[in-house]
Parts: structure tokens; sequence; C-alpha cells
């Protein structure tokens, strides 16, 4: 039975989703030992359903993989399900946390979670920016607002950076704002290349779900009428929401596998590509090669993926 790592585990793992994968063995790795314990004690009051382990460590830190090699640790997945994003405040951060990641996978294995759609979120805010070059405004807006939630840009810019685009994100029903960095998609394949990940696919949360319906909508469908409408489609909130967020995949290869996947070439990162413009494209050229690979994909670890958002939509 694989064994699985959850980064960034506080805030405790849903251990029915994870029975449902049919997991042998679970690694909680946080970096607060408040985080590690909170874990803990849910996998002890659930009634241990399988072994694990909790272990108090950053992900993003210098010594990581020398401690997991001493501690004999691989996984055949590795998920990430929050914090991926705030390891794009720099590159350096994001190099380490993605050499990390490999050094923990098994050859074939898996890396997954979900973070914020920078492709979706930039477009949304291009348009405010475009709105007010229209209307002739001489300052630049640095928010985006809808009746489901407020996104507020730090700096003021119209060019995507590739590392630390910060904002924060309130959800009209929380009282508080979370931080968050935009992740650039194409920089983030890059240094997954560069770690030893290849890249298998980054998709819309909603996009996500129209594909694997068949499977999701009885799964929410319990959740009454504030996910799905009659015919098991995201209601406009659902949309709105989980369309701020994507899901990734990446996979560390096998030697012997045949065939062997492959990262899409990636453009120059000197030449600074706008997010939108690069990727939309190569997720179509890549389209035949991602569904080579569906039969591979572990299937069962991403239910329970409808995660972030605000707290009555977190399954």
């Amino acid at each position: 039975m694989p064994k699985v790592c959850d980064l960034y585990c506080d805030g405790g793992m849903d251990t029915d989703k994870w029975c449902d994968a049919q997991v042998g063995h679970y690694i909680g790795i946080d970096a607060s030992a408040s985080g590690v314990n909170y874990a803990r004690e849910l996998w002890e009051n659930r009634r241990k359903p399988f072994t694990a382990e909790f272990i108090e460590l950053d992900p993003s830190d210098d010594g990581f993989e020398a401690q997991v090699q001493e501690k004999g640790i691989q996984a055949d997945m590795v998920c990430c399900m929050q914090h991926l994003q705030l390891c794009f405040e720099n590159e350096e951060q994001a190099k380490k946390l993605l050499n990390n990641v490999s050094s923990l996978l098994k050859p074939g294995g898996y890396f997954f979670g979900i973070t914020p759609d920078s492709s979706t979120i930039w477009t949304k805010y291009q348009k405010n920016v475009e709105a007010s070059h229209n209307k002739g405004l001489k300052t630049v807006p640095n928010s985006i607002r809808s009746e489901n939630y407020t996104i507020t840009f730090e700096v003021e810019e119209e060019k995507f950076p590739f590392f630390g685009k910060k904002y924060q994100l309130k959800f009209a029903s929380d009282a508080v704002f979370e931080n968050q960095c935009l992740v650039h998609f194409p920089t983030l394949m890059r240094l997954s290349r560069e770690a030893g990940l290849e890249y298998v696919e980054i998709q819309n949360l909603t996009e996500f779900y129209d594909d694997n319906r068949t499977q999701f909508a009885p799964m929410l469908g319990g959740y009454g009428a504030s996910f799905l409408d009659a015919r098991g489609k995201l209601v406009a909130r659902s949309y709105d929401i989980l369309g701020l967020y994507s899901a990734f995949v990446f996979q560390k290869p096998d030697p012997e596998a045949i065939p062997p996947i492959v990262t899409p070439d990636l453009p120059d990162p000197d030449k600074g590509h706008e997010e939108q413009e690069w990727l939309q494209p190569q997720q179509a050229s890549v389209e035949d090669g991602r569904r080579s690979h569906a039969d591979v994909l572990p299937i069962d670890p991403e239910k329970g993926i409808l995660g972030p958002g605000p707290a009555d939509m977190r399954l």
C-alpha cells in the first residue's frame, strides 16, 4: 500500500479521504510543533486507520533533505494542499521546497496539491487595469472584488513578476485576510524540472471538477445546494471561489518506465512572458500527452481536492 507525505499538515488531515485512497502509511510534516501535534491528535482520535508518523520540519529548509534521508523516509506521493504559494516569495525558497519534494519521492512517485490559479487571478486584475485605462484614470487599481471575495495586491503594478507578487485574500464570510503569493506557473514548471520533477498537469479546480464530475458529484451532493445544482453542476458561488485555485501534478521520473513523462519546452525566463499568454497554449499542446498518462495517475488521493475557500466550503 502506498506511502503519502503531507507537507504543511497544520490544520490536520482528513483521515476519511486518505482511507478512501487506501494509503498504507501517512507522514505528516509541518514547520510548527502545534501543527504537528494537532494533526497527530486528529489521527489518534479517528482510531488510527493506518500507520502514521509526524515530523516537525520546515519543508523549504536547507537541512530538510539530510534529515528525511537520515530517517529513511521515501514516499509514493507527496501532497501540498495549502502552502506552495508561500514558498514563491523568492526563488531560493521555491527551489528548496521543490528539491526537498524530489528527495522525498520514490522514482515514479507523484507530487500534487492545490495552489492559487495565478492565470485566473492575474487575468481578473488585468481587466481592472484595462478598464481604468479606458476611463482615463491615472492610478492603477490594486484590488479585485466579487460578492464572494476581495483580493488586494500589496504593490500596484502591471507586470507579473516571477516571485514575490503578494496579495491578501478575504472571503466575504471570513473576518480576516489570508496572505498569499501568486505562483508563476511557467516558473513552477521550470524549477520543478530542475529539481527532477516532470510536469503532468496544472488545471483550474472548476475544470478539474467538470472533468471528474461523475466521481465528485455524489460526494458533494450530501452538502446540499451550497455546492451543486440539481444537475450536479457547481453553483455560481462555488464556481467563483473554486475558480481562484488550480490543482497541480508532477512526477519524479522512473528510469525504467516507458514512455517517460517529459515537461514541455519552457520559455526563456529572461524574456518575461506573461502568464496567461504562455500557459494556455502550452496546456493545449500537451493535452494528448496528458491523456496518455491518465491511466497511471493516482486518482483516489485527489478526493477532497476541493479544499480551499471559506470555512463552509471546506470538505
